[in-house]
């Protein structure tokens, strides 16, 4: 097994990136270079790098001794991983430092990396572009708040517009020893500076960094919100400008006792607040959809093709499970045209959900029967899925659980009912029973689907079995085609000829 492994990792590189920020350093290392790249490794050390460098000019020392140490650790664990290509990439603090230069330096020579400094403008780019390549088409206002600055750019439909770089870092404010009315007007001055931010009014805002994503999981819980997942976290713009109000007045030790915040970002969480507020209080976005994807994913999206840039993420994701997990391999293309008479008048948008769903349609196969429908629903609700909201998210997960025949009135379903409309849970409940009929009728072997049809008639619901398939029919096969027929509203019929 050991001779073998080199051989797979060069059929499969994986690849890694390495982000050294002004408050934080963190590698993450990814199966394999694609449109959804999957973390392997995701490890985050906050130095403080860039710590009191507005009043010194220079990194923090005790920040750089814990940042080397990191980088060591670091190279070490991506060459043992046997990582093909390694990005180092340095932000905000050692570019500012006067001692920004020798340090990289010193870290090139012991770690034997190449470290490449990027500036405000080439940060801006990449915050952008990891921004668009999980929520493809993005329109209005990417934010991303790192510790030394702050990066904006307009985007529209998923193409960049203007973008600029402004000393706004969490870090650099928490620092500055400034009171809040002091900040604030740090803030506005460099707000003032960037006329097009009014451009985002009535569209989204996209915040990205470790401190505003601190900020989106303090609002989950102050909401009692059902799910954890803080990609396209969807927040109305004026309730977010309230609760970052609120937040900024406080001080850290007000915060302390939340669970939901490494207590290490707990000193930068206020001024990371206020500069959200005074951000949402110009911009006047409609809406504020979190992004887990930045400057690290931006990277990886740079290194592709034209062709895979273009791949849909949710779907190249769901594909990927399918390969992995399903018993009989990619059978989803049988099932999309299978159910497909039921869904006649979809838009794209649904149809492209109903493929995804079709995809991890078989990925529970392996748990257990009497909690198969439970830890199908938790799993593809919490799966790493990009280009995905969390209705939709959850919406795919009903259909998953009701097609290893759970029931609404499982206490599971909390989510469901709180982010769900009649019509979505319709949708969910139908697709899942359909696919649960097809499961049973064919065995899960999608040739067998082929010789058979669903058909919808007015007030009918007709299976037809075509000559040979005749075979298929049983007592379990018409109960389930009972079931889909209740919830369409239906008669049911099954012929044979």
């Amino acid at each position: 097994m050991s001779e073998s492994q080199p051989i797979l990792r060069q059929m499969i590189p994986r690849v890694g990136v390495v982000d050294l920020g002004s408050n934080t350093v963190r590698l993450v290392v990814y199966e394999r270079l694609g449109r959804a790249p999957q973390p392997v490794f995701n490890e985050r050390v906050i130095c403080g790098l860039g710590r009191r460098l507005a009043k010194t000019g220079r990194l923090d020392p005790a920040g750089a001794k814990r940042a080397e140490a990191s980088m060591v650790r670091f190279v070490a664990l991506a060459r043992a991983m046997e990582v093909d290509r390694l990005d180092v990439i340095a932000t905000a603090a050692t570019r500012d430092a006067e001692d920004g230069p020798d340090f990289i330096a010193r870290l090139e020579r012991r770690c034997g990396v190449t470290i490449e400094q990027l500036s405000g403008s080439q940060e801006a780019r990449l915050a952008a572009q990891g921004v668009v390549s999980g929520i493809p088409g993005a329109t209005g206002l990417a934010g991303d708040l790192g510790g030394g600055s702050l990066e904006l750019v307009a985007l529209k439909g998923g193409e960049f517009g203007a973008y600029t770089t402004l000393p706004l870092g969490a870090l650099r404010l928490s620092d500055s020893g400034g009171k809040r009315h002091e900040i604030k007007a740090t803030i506005d001055e460099a707000l003032d500076t960037v006329p097009w931010i009014s451009h985002g009014k009535g569209q989204s805002l996209y915040p990205v960094g470790g401190a505003w994503r601190a900020l989106a999981r303090l609002h989950m819980a102050h909401n009692r919100y059902p799910l954890r997942v803080i990609h396209q976290y969807c927040v109305n713009g004026g309730e977010l400008a309230e609760f970052c109000n609120m937040v900024a007045r406080l001080g850290p030790s007000s915060l302390e006792g939340v669970a939901a915040i490494p207590r290490r970002r707990l000193p930068v969480l206020p001024a990371a607040a206020q500069v959200l507020h005074r951000l949402l209080v110009r911009a006047k976005p409609r809406t504020v959809v979190f992004s887990a994807l930045g400057v690290r994913e931006g990277r990886l999206f740079d290194r592709l093709e034209g062709g895979a840039r273009r791949e849909d993420p949710l779907l190249s994701t769901c594909a990927m499970f399918a390969a992995n997990e399903s018993r009989f391999g990619d059978r989803s293309d049988a099932l999309f045209k299978w159910t497909s008479p039921l869904f006649g008048e979809e838009s794209a948008a649904w149809a492209r959900l109903r493929k995804a769903t079709c995809l991890l349609a078989d990925i529970s196969w392996q748990e257990h029967p009497d909690y198969r429908p439970e830890q199908a629903f938790f799993r593809v609700l919490r799966l790493p899925l990009t280009g995905i909201d969390h209705e939709e998210r959850a919406a795919v997960a009903l259909a998953i659980y009701a097609r290893y025949g759970g029931g609404l009135e499982d206490h599971s379903l909390r989510a469901v009912h709180a982010l769900l409309s009649s019509k979505s849970r319709q949708w969910g409940r139908s697709l899942g029973a359909a696919l649960r009929l097809a499961e049973t009728l064919s065995g899960g072997l999608p040739q067998l689907l082929s010789g058979t049809s669903l058909m919808l008639e007015d007030d009918m619901l007709r299976l037809h079995l075509l000559g040979a398939r005749a075979v298929l029919d049983g007592e379990s096969v018409q109960r389930r085609l009972e079931a889909l027929a209740g919830l369409l509203d239906r008669r049911w019929e099954l012929s044979i000829g």
